[in-house]
């Protein structure tokens, strides 16, 4: 952004964090934005860790101005799911988010991005189908309309999102380029714990015994790497896909805090197909268990 276009930039922008809690307000400060500048943009449910604000400082590198939202999407809760539970905390996100330099926040409520008589929807074909969508029906339309709804909104330059939620970036990734949309989409690596637990709001949910487990969740996809990595060492590839699964499947269901896995699927990395044979390239593995009775996913790329 040039020096002319940054002093152009509202002063309530450049000197602190500003909030839109409606629509009409996240258009009307877009709109203030300079032309040329770059906007990165960085979607959440709130309930911040350190996973998101690693979105928010990459955003904030390569970006001149920076939107964050805070938003608790109804549409991709199932029923029996943890919608009025799940946990917020906005006074303590928005202070955060000042701290790492966000420009704008958005933080609507419920009633504004559906309204009475809303019945639009995106329904990306396909992804009730694999492992998540079976587990969850109906969550990936729910994540398709609210993201296309914020996109349409904010208009980013560019966006960012973790690769936990792995699923959930080859969706995003799609309708981008089937809608068309003018704008870059950044996966960025899966921030964990230092005991390999990926870094998710829900773990808050953990008791301290499950949580002192929690990393056999990881190791489980480390099992599975593993396996993969002996085999093309071998040049044993192709190899099943079946056994990468299973690996995962062993590792877990020797914790006996593990009281259900929900799923171990051996992916493509671009489309999110499932395998039966995994090639040269590799593959995504990702699982769901539940520890407790809390449900914990995470995902290694091979």
């Amino acid at each position: 952004m040039s020096a002319a276009a940054a002093a152009a930039v509202p002063s309530a922008v450049r000197s602190g964090m500003a909030v839109s809690r409606t629509i009409a307000a996240m258009r009307s400060a877009r709109k203030a934005m300079p032309p040329d500048a770059t906007v990165g943009f960085v979607p959440t449910m709130g309930a911040l860790h350190d996973g998101h604000l690693s979105l928010v400082k990459t955003a904030r590198a390569n970006n001149d101005i920076v939107v964050a939202s805070i938003f608790v999407n109804p549409t991709q809760f199932g029923k029996g799911e943890d919608l009025d539970k799940y946990p917020r905390q906005f006074e303590k996100d928005s202070e955060l988010l000042t701290k790492m330099g966000v420009d704008h926040l958005f933080a609507p409520e419920a009633d504004s991005m559906y309204g009475n008589n809303h019945v639009t929807y995106v329904d990306p074909t396909g992804f009730d189908g694999i492992a998540e969508g079976r587990s969850r029906p109906g969550h990936f339309r729910g994540v398709a309309t609210v993201v296309t709804k914020l996109f349409n909104i904010v208009q980013p330059t560019n966006s960012y999102f973790g690769q936990k939620d792995a699923a959930q970036c080859v969706l995003i990734r799609r309708i981008v380029e089937d809608l068309n949309m003018d704008l870059n989409i950044n996966v960025m690596d899966t921030i964990r714990e230092a005991d390999g637990l990926a870094m998710s709001s829900r773990n808050a949910y953990l008791t301290p015994e499950e949580r002192r487990v929690a990393p056999i969740v990881y190791k489980s996809l480390c099992a599975a790497r593993d396996t993969f990595l002996a085999k093309k060492k071998g040049g044993e590839l192709p190899m099943q896909a079946s056994v990468l699964s299973q690996t995962v499947c062993d590792v877990l269901g020797s914790e006996p805090l593990v009281s259900e896995v929900q799923y171990a699927s051996v992916d493509n990395r671009a489309t999110f197909q499932p395998l039966s044979e995994v090639h040269e390239e590799g593959a995504v593995v990702s699982l769901a268990c539940k520890l407790g009775s809390v449900r914990l996913i995470d995902n290694i790329v091979l």
